[in-house]
């Protein structure tokens, strides 16, 4: 099935600025509202379902030899037309 970027942003910024842009995210999850993404002229909205799929990757790209790019992603994920996922594939727990 086909990818369609609906945004893209990609910046370096503190790690004080990221905890502020996750906790203005997680703020909108419990509120149950949308979550409106700009950057210059570019914004989505979007509205997450009660239930989406939540998944957490940590990753290395490139050599093995610690010379790679290492990563952490967050993503939620639903399908347009439903509520969101039902299933779980375990207890994430973040420390």
């Amino acid at each position: 099935m086909p990818e369609e970027v609906l945004f893209k942003s990609e910046s370096a910024q503190s790690r004080d600025e990221i905890a502020s842009y996750l906790r203005s995210v997680a703020e909108k999850l419990e509120q149950g509202g949308s979550i409106t993404l700009k950057a210059g002229s570019e914004s989505v909205t979007m509205d997450p379902p009660a239930r989406p799929t939540f998944e957490v990757k940590a990753e290395r790209e490139g050599p093995t030899d610690g010379r790679g790019e290492l990563s952490i992603e967050f993503e939620l994920e639903w399908d347009e037309n439903s509520e969101g996922a039902e299933g779980s594939s375990g207890s994430l727990e973040i420390e």
